[in-house]
Order: C-alpha cells, then sequence, then structure tokens
C-alpha cells in the first residue's frame, strides 16, 4: 500500500520524502501551504492529527506523527539505513537520530521566533547565538572523526540531522568556518534521493 505523506512547504516533512525515496517505498504527496502572514500550518492538518502539525504519514490506516517516530518507523518497516552492526557507531545513530530535535532544533527554532519580535527580539538573537555555537563546534569536531554522523555509512540519522543543519546554515552561522558541516551538506544535497524529493516536495527554502 501506498504510504500518504501530509507534506507542509519549508519544513521537516521534506526529510521524510528525501527517507521514502532512499528506502525506495511508495509514496503520495498530500500538500499543504502555510500561512502567509502567520507561517502557520493550515487548521486541515488538525483532521489528520490532534496536533494539527507536519509531517505526518499514513500507512494502513495508521497515523504516524512527529519525525523521529516516522523515521524509525520506516526504518523499521525496511530493515534499511538503520543502527549499523558496530556498538559504537549503533550508538551513535541513536544519540543522533534523537539529538536532532531533542537538542539542536530548540535553539534554533528560538532564534527564528526571536527574529520576528521587533527591536527586542534581534538584540536576543545576538546573546542566544554562542548557545548554537556550541552544537555548531560539537557537530563539526563529530565529522572530522568520520564521513557521517553515526560512522562511515550513510544512515537514517543523517537525514534526522539535514533540517537543523540546513536551517542554521540560511539563518544561524553556519559556514566556511566549520568545513566539515559544509561538506556533509554538499555530499547530502548530491544524492539523487535527495533531489528527487526535492522535486516533488515542492518549495523548500533550505537547500
Amino acid at each position: 500500500m501506498t504510504i500518504i505523506v501530509h507534506h507542509l512547504e519549508h519544513s521537516r516533512s521534506q526529510r521524510v520524502l528525501w527517507l521514502l525515496e532512499e528506502l525506495g517505498l511508495p509514496y503520495e504527496i498530500r500538500a499543504y501551504k502555510r500561512d502567509a502572514k502567520t507561517m502557520l500550518a493550515p487548521p486541515e492538518l488538525r483532521a489528520i492529527h490532534p496536533l494539527g502539525k507536519s509531517p505526518v504519514i499514513e500507512d494502513e490506516g495508521t497515523v504516524i506523527a512527529e519525525t523521529g517516530a516516522i523515521v524509525e518507523y520506516l526504518v523499521a518497516k525496511t530493515g534499511q539505513l538503520g543502527a549499523p552492526a558496530d556498538p559504537d557507531a549503533a550508538r551513535r545513530y541513536r544519540h543522533f537520530l534523537h539529538y536532532a530535535e531533542g537538542s539542536l532544533m530548540p535553539p534554533l527554532f528560538t532564534k527564528l521566533v526571536l527574529g520576528r519580535i521587533p527591536l527586542l527580539g534581534k538584540t536576543a538573537q545576538k546573546k542566544f547565538q554562542p548557545m548554537i555555537d556550541v552544537h555548531l563546534d560539537y557537530c563539526e569536531a563529530e565529522l572530522a572523526a568520520r564521513d557521517w554522523f553515526a560512522g562511515d555509512a550513510f544512515t537514517a540519522a543523517d537525514v534526522m540531522m539535514s533540517f537543523p543543519l540546513e536551517a542554521a546554515k540560511t539563518r544561524a552561522g553556519l559556514d566556511a568556518s566549520r568545513p566539515k558541516l559544509i561538506e556533509w551538506l554538499g555530499r547530502i544535497h548530491a544524492r539523487p534521493a535527495y533531489a528527487a524529493a526535492l522535486a516533488k516536495g515542492g518549495p523548500y527554502a533550505y537547500a
């Protein structure tokens, strides 16, 4: 059965499309646009899941929300791109799978919100940047030791890490001063599955 992806433009759900392409799973996109003023998801998404957020997928009558949960579900469904056999790589895989949204994304999202507050928001952004820099330095050091976040091979952990690091490059100081992260972004963007998902997903501000 074809998986339905409830996909919001310029959002985390682009990662789900990318993973589906990497896994070779058939899927159908149901696209939603953000409100032009608030940039929030439209109310129609609440008919799919009470939180009214994206991404949400439907598979054989089951509705699954939250990117990390969706990624784990799809990896388990196919047995591909999951935790490596090496114990240390498996530990890193699980760490980065959850670190992406649990630790890295919150300060990036806070900076975005602060940027929309006149005057005081921009001042607060500057004070908030050092916290983001700690995370970017940590990620740069991790990629100095290996090609991918879990180990020597691409995994779903790299899919999860893509959105926060793409967002950081756009609005939170990730630049050539952290060459390993920039090189990693270039490699994921060059993957055929990434390009295919981008072509199907529509507007995405971070690629």
